[in-house]
């Protein structure tokens, strides 16, 4: 677990040390970012090996059915990951489409996930989305976003989405936990 706790702090911190420490991320310029990214792919290697080796604690149990709810609510976040990159309809209209993304993400998998890790990982996952989107929001306005390719980003997104979302549950059933079977444990 304690691996699993580093990974969730150092992505955490490495993400908000932009927020809320500007001036000296400033200060480390290009190479700092070099670093942030080591510290990043550090972070997801601890949360994998943390989450992956840590003891089944249960604390709740999911109900029956959730992996459908899941399964949905991850075809919208993997969705919400593509609206930047494609710059559909909603590219003007939301702030935050790939932290409301990891929000989603988060909440989807704890609806079929009741043990501690799941809690430690995908809620402090969604800990961070929260506190990063509150720091955005309140170091200033928005500079909303203008043009876009509307409908067809929106077609481009869905296609990706599709493609994306196949290959995650391809992962999933590879690592024996198939999204599709409508309930986990």
């Amino acid at each position: 677990m304690f691996l699993l706790t580093l990974g969730v702090l150092l992505w955490s911190f490495a993400h908000l040390f932009k927020r809320l420490a500007p001036t000296a991320r400033a200060r480390l310029g290009d190479p700092g970012k070099g670093a942030v990214a080591l510290v990043l792919v550090l972070s997801v290697v601890l949360m994998v090996i943390g989450y992956r080796g840590a003891d089944f604690e249960p604390v709740y149990s999911p109900l029956p059915g959730m992996g459908h709810l899941n399964n949905l609510l991850m075809l919208v976040s993997v969705f919400l990951f593509g609206v930047g990159g494609t710059k559909g309809t909603l590219y003007t209209k939301m702030r935050h489409p790939m932290l409301t993304g990891v929000i989603v993400w988060s909440v989807a998998h704890l609806l079929v996930n009741g043990d501690v890790a799941s809690i430690v990982l995908f809620g402090g996952l969604a800990i961070w989305a929260v506190v990063e989107i509150v720091l955005i929001n309140a170091a200033g306005p928005w500079a909303r976003p203008t043009g876009g390719r509307g409908l067809k980003g929106d077609a481009m997104n869905l296609a990706g989405t599709l493609v994306l979302y196949g290959l995650i549950a391809g992962v999933h059933i590879w690592l024996g936990h198939n999204p599709f079977v409508g309930t986990y444990g």
